[in-house]
């Protein structure tokens, strides 16, 4: 268990998140709805769509800690995946209709494979599949396909930190990644097979990371059930990939109120902070270079 506090032992007025283990078969939207349920609030969102098929962690932020549901989104997460080869589909699972396939190959030895996957670390372009909740227009592209319509989705840069090959299996092989913010495993797993030769198509994923939401401290529906508000954690102990100012106490109550404190002398090197006064936890900042000025962007201490 991680040592991270629940919020239920500090600023429960504040709401809090949860690490919870999506289990496969349900939406996100469901899982908000059954928090809403258990918890009696409606203020629930989360970061990081899973599809319906896959399962892992899904932070979900509720009451006020719902503000900060855009932050939690920017942290680095860690996939594992299964990447059948032999056919491609349209929406780049296997729930989709079949586009391609190659009933009669071979895969390559595991030394090539590693060779290939090397390819895609490091800052690549990625685009992402049609069948996904990115908007084109106003409009996501999901939905504009449901209603026949032709959808150009456009590419964009994303970061693998990390991707290894962990086995293989005479038509698959197991991955596992640490990847960016905005990075389609479906789209990964597709193009891995283009640059192998063979069509291949993402069959199983497993969300292992979310930033500082892991895996082995998820708990499941059945539990959150059980442990009620007891579950909530502490919003500052999930946002460490957010650079941390303290600020000085006396301009604490400025803050809250909207006002901006200058800084010239300790630098942050991150623009966007996690802002504490006298070791508490009261919101997120932005670091103005131009005007060398803490502004507060989400308070929740006062």
């Amino acid at each position: 268990m991680s040592g991270k506090q629940p919020a239920a032992a500090g600023q429960t007025e504040l709401g809090g998140f949860l690490n919870l283990l999506k289990p496969p078969g349900m939406t996100s939207h469901d899982v908000i709805g059954f928090v809403r349920r258990v918890l009696h609030i409606k203020r629930v969102g989360h970061a990081g769509t899973l599809d319906p098929a896959a399962a892992g962690v899904l932070p979900v932020a509720v009451g006020q800690a719902a503000r900060l549901i855009e932050y939690l989104e920017l942290a680095d997460k860690t996939y594992r995946a299964e990447v059948r080869f032999g056919f491609a589909t349209d929406s780049g699972d296997d729930t989709g209709e079949i586009l391609q396939s190659l009933p009669d190959f071979t895969l390559p030895e595991p030394e090539h494979i590693r060779e290939v996957l090397a390819q895609f670390t490091g800052c690549i372009t990625q685009t992402p599949p049609a069948h996904s909740a990115i908007k084109i227009n106003g409009q996501r592209a999901c939905d504009l396909l449901r209603q026949g319509q032709q959808v150009d989705m456009p590419s964009r840069q994303i970061t693998i930190h990390r991707l290894d090959l962990l086995a293989q299996r005479q038509d698959s092989i197991l991955i596992d990644t640490d990847c960016s913010k905005g990075t389609y495993i479906r789209s990964l797993c597709a193009d891995i097979g283009t640059a192998i030769g063979i069509p291949a198509t993402m069959a199983f994923l497993v969300r292992r990371r979310v930033g500082d939401f892991r895996l082995e401290d998820a708990i499941t529906l059945e539990e959150l059930q059980e442990q009620g508000p007891a579950a909530l954690l502490l919003p500052a102990d999930y946002l460490s990939h957010l650079e941390r100012y303290d600020l000085n106490p006396l301009r604490k109550k400025a803050f809250c109120n909207g006002l901006s404190t200058g800084e010239r002398e300790h630098i942050p090197q991150q623009d966007k902070l996690r802002v504490y006064a006298d070791g508490c936890f009261i919101g997120v900042g932005r670091y103005d270079r131009e005007r060398q000025e803490i502004i507060p962007v989400k308070v929740l201490g006062n």
